[in-house]
């Protein structure tokens, strides 16, 4: 029997409506001299806070802004940053990719990692993993991280803040985790991996319960369910199941959209969500179920209350010739794709006429 390595979670979580506030002490007994990171100017108020506030119980808090998507210039800028000051422990504040940069920056100078999600559009706060971009926002590879952050805090009060269009994102991203784990993983003789594919059962069953009075009223118990779902409960999937259990065609899908050109820039999930509807097609076309079918129809209705995009040209992108999508599709199935742990082969031909005969692609949100 082979010998797995799981980094299921991290050291502690405190979650709740203070959060932040609640976990001050503790942020003061694993580190002295923290470096907060993020990037977005929406949110630097927050960031700003967070160091006034460590800073008034002698928390020495240095702050730097990274300037991309999770990049190696913006690894190194910050990773060189924090060996002049000295410092501890990293704080990521922000989105997906702010959380990755941080995780990564901690593990290459093996100080302490605390994860800050302002939104619940990932399970980035939670996992040992994390996603490498170029400056533009293509996505490069992912990386395994030797463990999950040390501390993570969801405060509730701070996520509520974020917009609307963050939480339908991590809806998405959180529904993906059955259809992908349930398709690679299901057979798995792993006790592990095959209750991490029930517990996205469970969470897919919540968020299609849950999903539109969470994204309706931030203020609802349904939200709390809901935000702890995406950013808390998908990262425990893909903990305990293991890479196997995290993606399958959505993902790679994903990865491939992420090479192209944008008019305004899609959320991780909306291009997830989009994804997943592909991935569905393609399972249609190799079944001779009608499951996959009354399940993309289930999706498209429930993407489409959440606003978020279900076709090619709701994704945003500025041009979507022929050429650009075979772009997409000779990334998203690379040989070394996790798109080829489908149970039946795909070619860029395959994934190219998906996206042409979806009929998903052709109906529009408002």
């Amino acid at each position: 029997m082979s010998t797995n390595i799981h980094n299921i979670s991290p050291s502690k979580v405190i979650k709740g409506e203070k959060a932040w506030e609640k976990s001050k002490h503790i942020i003061s007994k694993i580190s002295k001299r923290p470096l907060i990171i993020g990037r977005s100017e929406s949110t630097k108020n927050i960031r700003n806070l967070f160091k006034e506030d460590l800073l008034n119980i002698d928390i020495q808090a240095f702050s730097c802004d990274l300037n991309y998507d999770c990049c190696e210039s913006d690894i190194q800028k910050i990773y060189k940053f924090s060996k002049k000051y000295d410092c501890d422990s990293i704080i990521a504040a922000g989105g997906g990719k702010v959380l990755d940069a941080g995780k990564i920056i901690a593990d290459l100078l093996e100080i302490k990692c605390i994860t800050v999600p302002l939104s619940a559009s990932t399970c980035a706060g939670w996992t040992a993993l994390s996603n490498i971009y170029t400056t533009e926002g293509k996505f490069i590879k992912d990386v395994s991280l030797k463990r999950c952050p040390d501390l993570l805090i969801f405060d509730h009060n701070i996520v509520r803040t974020a917009p609307r269009r963050t939480l339908a994102s991590g809806i998405a991203d959180g529904v993906a985790k059955w259809y992908e784990a349930s398709l690679t993983s299901s057979a798995s003789q792993d006790g592990f991996v095959q209750q991490a594919v029930q517990m996205a059962r469970v969470l897919r069953d919540q968020l299609f319960l849950n999903g539109y009075q969470a994204f309706s009223d931030p203020l609802s118990n349904a939200w709390i369910t809901v935000a702890e779902g995406c950013a808390l409960t998908a990262g425990i999937i893909g903990g305990i199941g293991g890479a196997r259990c995290r993606t399958a065609a959505a993902h790679p899908i994903h990865n491939g959209l992420t090479q192209l050109a944008y008019k305004n820039k899609a959320l991780h999930g909306e291009l997830v969500g989009f994804g997943l509807l592909l991935q569905l097609h393609l399972e249609e076309q190799h079944s001779n179920s009608q499951l996959p079918s009354q399940a993309k129809s289930q999706l498209i209705d429930f993407l489409s209350l959440l606003n978020l995009p279900i076709s090619i040209k709701s994704i945003g992108l500025k041009s979507v010739n022929p050429i650009v999508l075979e772009e997409a599709c000779k990334f998203a199935c690379k040989n070394d794709s996790d798109i080829h742990k489908l149970p039946f082969s795909i070619t860029e031909k395959d994934l190219f006429e998906a996206m042409q005969s979806c009929h998903c692609v052709d109906k529009i949100t408002a």
